[in-house]
């Protein structure tokens, strides 16, 4: 049977031997001021699971800039197509649309995640709107790898005039605008990776921020094709190798497919709670050291740089102990302990 006589909310602890719950608001989340206007279930005074990542504001800032650097090129490149005949012109503008509509949904997915971080029915707050927004982006590109392999396998049989010239011109610029995408998006995407700080465990997937993680994939994605374009288009230009254009469209498809395959599996663990194993097992043992028997355990991310745990005990423990023990583990944010 379970005592909820016992609650620590901020570190304060009101007694109980058998139940704890805990809220840790340090550095993993970030305070959020109250949004005005009376969204549905929204409590700002009762309700604080806040757990966005310390650079979840900056983030959004390097990608809103992205999404419209891109969204400008596309217009750009579709205006001049237009207005030259360029079909290469044409068709990297149209590419480039499906690469700002990612971005844009990672933008807006920061921004809905802010506006919404006190609503109380986001039982454990919004931390994870980034990760659904994420396998979106991953689905999309997965999309536009079987295009290019489609398109490429097509041209590989049905061999089309390639326009050189301005090929490799488009491919030019768009390397230059996506080196400056990267640029942009890089230092956030490498800041929010897991590191190890002073012998702690930090979990690379678990804290990563992966809305930001998928408009950078998608910036890498673009700048990659840019890359074998330019190469194979000078082949073809200079040696005669045209089935160079086709072969590496190929090639850059597969890469493209195993970046999408990756950050799918990797936001579909997050949206379905799955279990970090060796957090878990830390937990396990932490827990296990200090005498406790466990009945039953569950840690899930609820948000870049935070988890959740709910943990079982068998008999009598010492729950205010064991909770000061498990604050020993960085972005283990939200903790509740009850005995059987």
């Amino acid at each position: 049977m379970t005592d909820h006589s016992g609650h620590d909310h901020g570190g304060h602890h009101h007694g109980g031997a058998c139940h704890g719950h805990d809220h840790d608001h340090g550095s993993p989340a970030i305070a959020v001021q109250s949004v005005d206007g009376d969204d549905d279930g929204e409590d700002s005074h009762y309700f604080d699971h806040i757990y966005l990542a310390a650079s979840h504001d900056t983030n959004h800032r390097r990608t809103l800039w992205v999404t419209w650097l891109t969204a400008v090129t596309m217009v750009v490149e579709i205006a001049a197509g237009w207005m030259t005949g360029s079909m290469a012109l044409l068709a990297d503008g149209f590419h480039m649309a499906t690469h700002a509509g990612a971005l844009a949904v990672a933008a807006a997915a920061y921004s809905y995640a802010r506006k919404h971080a006190r609503n109380a029915r986001f039982t454990f707050g919004t931390g994870k709107i980034g990760d659904l927004a994420g396998f979106a982006s991953a689905l999309l590109l997965a999309i536009v790898s079987a295009g290019i392999a489609v398109e490429a396998g097509m041209r590989l049989f049905e061999p089309v005039t390639v326009a050189f010239g301005d090929a490799i011109l488009v491919a030019v610029i768009g390397l230059i605008i996506n080196l400056v995408s990267a640029l942009m998006l890089g230092d956030g995407h490498g800041h929010d990776h897991g590191h190890d700080h002073g012998g702690h465990d930090h979990q690379a997937h678990g804290h990563r921020d992966n809305n930001l993680r998928a408009a950078y994939v998608h910036v890498l994605a673009d700048a990659l094709t840019s890359v074998l374009a330019i190469g194979a288009l000078v082949a073809g230009r200079y040696l005669g190798w045209w089935w160079m254009d086709p072969a590496v469209g190929l090639l850059g498809s597969v890469v493209i497919a195993r970046w999408s395959w990756s950050l799918m599996k990797d936001t579909a663990s997050v949206l379905l709670d799955m279990a970090e194993p060796r957090l878990t097992a830390r937990v396990r043992r932490l827990l296990e050291a200090r005498g406790a028997t466990l009945a039953d355990l569950h840690v899930w991310r609820i948000g870049p740089h935070a988890h959740a745990a709910i943990v079982s005990l068998s008999g009598a423990a010492d729950v205010q102990a064991l909770r000061t023990a498990l604050a020993e583990i960085p972005g283990l944010v939200h903790v509740t302990l009850e005995c059987r």
